[in-house]
């Protein structure tokens, strides 16, 4: 009986970072799917990153995980976005080939020690006295293990639309999982229903390119993975852009009636933050245009993907719509828009560490807990892949805060406020924008990576290097100053700014807005020759340093709040003088501290006095 291993069940971006981490940190797992050909599939948008998620990629590679280095050999168009905004919101987002991202990554999991890939469902699970012992496939086979994480995607029950057509199916007409929700609902675990969509793919050939707004990748790029820094990559594909107009919206209102979401079909609560062409149309109606980008789905396939017009409107209905847009008045479907409906969990069940409260050994990741998005996914996935590594090996949990990630923001947002629709990772949802930008992911996880046995000694000699010459720049900006000049003060005029009179600080006209790196190179004589990353740290820290120092003092007066432990096996019913909703939503979340208590929506800061002077005493 081998109880030491970990089962994952689904083989999507959080299951494959789960099974990669446990393989890595030396635990036995098997990683089970419906479809091999299903491993790490893109069933929505051929996208890595954007705003936001792609901080969570440089964190995920940062920590040790694989979705950076994967983006980085399979992408065919990369971004940096919001580069007119400041660094906190610089997010990179690249264009990725479908087939090629499945085929990489499914070879590094069979290729990987002590990781089993296997095609099944899993349909029970095995638990006594509240901890999990195994589980059984649909043919009967039982598995015992010590640990199961569930990252089930959209599987669970999954229910496709299409207009008046439904069907039971996962993602791209996979074979849906249809009796393991009973199973966790016999152990206690609530569920819910979700739903998401994805938008038609249209043929290249049928796509009138003249007139369309091209948009092209970065001359210069940056890669996801840390690993990667210096490299030189390159583009091989354009995107397009276009806009519907009013005519497209006639065709929709005019057909709702069919539309199984507004029909009152579909159950599952969808996306706030990414909706179906005909929920803007409606909820929009002061919009007269909408934007469509056309992203081809690979280079050995036809497919173009249709951003921003996910629907689950009826077939004929989704042709006479698209027509009616520039470029696509001919465009072949390949692929229909449908929308699917599928079981998740209430993630307010599990502790920061993906475990639930209440059965030993038991993780949820990915959709299953709520989220939308493959890099939420994929950042959920490797945290329940080290802490059911850690919790078979003896070792603590591996909890994240706040101030260190975007990850440990999501994984608190969703244990602490909980969702009432997919989840999406925002930059507005941290209150740490400046210290959580995604060029310091690695100084901020790649110590604790390290530390967990993610990262190897030659990467992290690496990164220390890497930050020892940060460091070093900046005191030498800071300690040397240049004296005007006829050079010096051209180069300020021309970029807008005002002359130098006396001496002046690198440092102090970098704190310049329009003053960069590379404008001052002609007078900063000794300037060493450093990698482009290790320049843009030290001028970020510089041009930051006052925002950056408040922010870190925010965070210190957390962690105050964080350190004030609440006993675990308080009454709060017992506790006078606490709203009943906040007694409720206390006894249901059971927060471990007074921080976590202060972010529980029904909460309010006159209850915790109220907490906080019974448990004085």
């Amino acid at each position: 009986m081998r109880q030491n291993r970990v089962i994952v069940v689904g083989a999507g971006h959080a299951g494959i970072e789960a099974a990669l981490a446990c393989a890595r940190l030396g635990v036995e797992v098997i990683m089970f799917s419906i479809s091999l050909d299903n491993i790490a599939n893109m069933p929505c948008n051929p996208s890595i990153g954007g705003t936001a998620k792609g901080h969570l990629v440089r964190e995920i590679d940062a920590l040790g995980g694989e979705m950076g280095r994967a983006a980085d050999e399979c992408f065919l168009q990369s971004r940096l976005l919001n580069l007119s905004k400041g660094a906190a919101v610089h997010s990179l987002r690249v264009q990725a080939d479908r087939v090629k991202y499945h085929n990489r990554m499914k070879k590094v999991c069979e290729n990987t020690p002590g990781l089993r890939v296997l095609q099944g469902e899993i349909v029970k699970l095995e638990i006594k006295d509240n901890r999990v012992c195994g589980a059984y496939t649909a043919e009967g086979v039982f598995y015992p293990a010590k640990a199961v994480i569930i990252a089930a995607g959209t599987y669970l029950n999954g229910l496709c639309h299409v207009g008046e057509y439904h069907y039971s199916a996962g993602p791209d007409n996979v074979l849906p999982a249809t009796k393991l929700t009973a199973s966790l609902r016999d152990n206690g675990v609530t569920m819910r229903r979700f739903k998401t969509g994805t938008p038609a793919r249209v043929h290249r050939r049928s796509i009138n390119f003249d007139g369309l707004v091209k948009q092209d990748g970065d001359d210069i790029i940056t890669p996801f993975s840390f690993e990667n820094e210096g490299l030189t990559f390159k583009n091989t594909v354009s995107c397009y852009m276009t806009y519907t107009n009013e005519r497209t919206h006639e065709v929709i209102r005019a057909n709702l009636h069919r539309s199984p979401m507004f029909s009152g079909i579909i159950e599952g609560i969808g996306p706030r933050y990414c909706p179906s062409i005909e929920d803007k149309v409606v909820r929009f109606k002061e919009k007269l245009r909408h934007q469509i980008f056309l992203e081809p789905m690979g280079l050995d396939t036809e497919e173009y993907y249709l951003q921003g017009m996910s629907s689950s409107l009826p077939f004929d209905v989704q042709e006479e719509f698209i027509h009616t847009i520039k470029g696509l008045e001919n465009a072949e479907i390949m692929r229909p828009a449908y929308a699917i409906e599928y079981d998740c969990t209430d993630p307010t069940e599990l502790n920061h560490s993906l475990e639930y409260k209440s059965i030993k050994g038991l993780f949820g990741a990915g959709q299953f807990c709520g989220t939308s998005g493959y890099e939420e996914a994929a950042a959920q996935g490797l945290i329940a892949g080290i802490n059911a590594s850690r919790m078979i090996l003896g070792l603590k949990e591996i909890v994240l805060t706040r101030d260190s990630s975007y990850i440990g923001t999501l994984i608190d947002d969703l244990v602490i406020k909980g969702v009432n629709d997919p989840y999406r990772m925002m930059t507005s949802r941290s209150e740490y924008r400046l210290l959580l930008r995604q060029d310091n992911a690695d100084e901020r996880l790649t110590p604790l990576g390290y530390e967990i046995g993610l990262i190897s000694d030659e990467r992290y000699n690496k990164f220390l290097s890497k930050y020892e010459a940060v460091e070093a720049e900046i005191k030498r900006l800071k300690s040397t100053t240049v004296s005007p000049s006829e050079k010096l003060n051209e180069i300020l005029t021309a970029k807008g700014t005002s002359e130098i009179t006396t001496g002046a600080k690198l440092s102090d006209l970098l704190k310049r807005p329009q003053i960069s790196y590379e404008d001052l190179g002609e007078v900063d004589v000794s300037r060493p020759l450093l990698p482009k990353a290790v320049s843009e740290e030290a001028c970020i820290r510089i041009e930051y340093e006052g925002y950056i120092n408040l922010q870190f003092e925010a965070a210190a007066r957390m962690k105050k709040l964080e350190a004030k432990a609440i006993p675990a096996e308080i009454d709060y019913s017992a506790v006078r003088g606490l709203s009943l909703e906040a007694a409720e939503k206390l006894l249901k979340i059971s927060p471990k501290t007074f921080g976590e208590a202060s972010r529980i929506s029904g909460v309010s800061p006159a209850d915790l006095a109220v907490l906080a002077l019974f448990c004085k005493g």
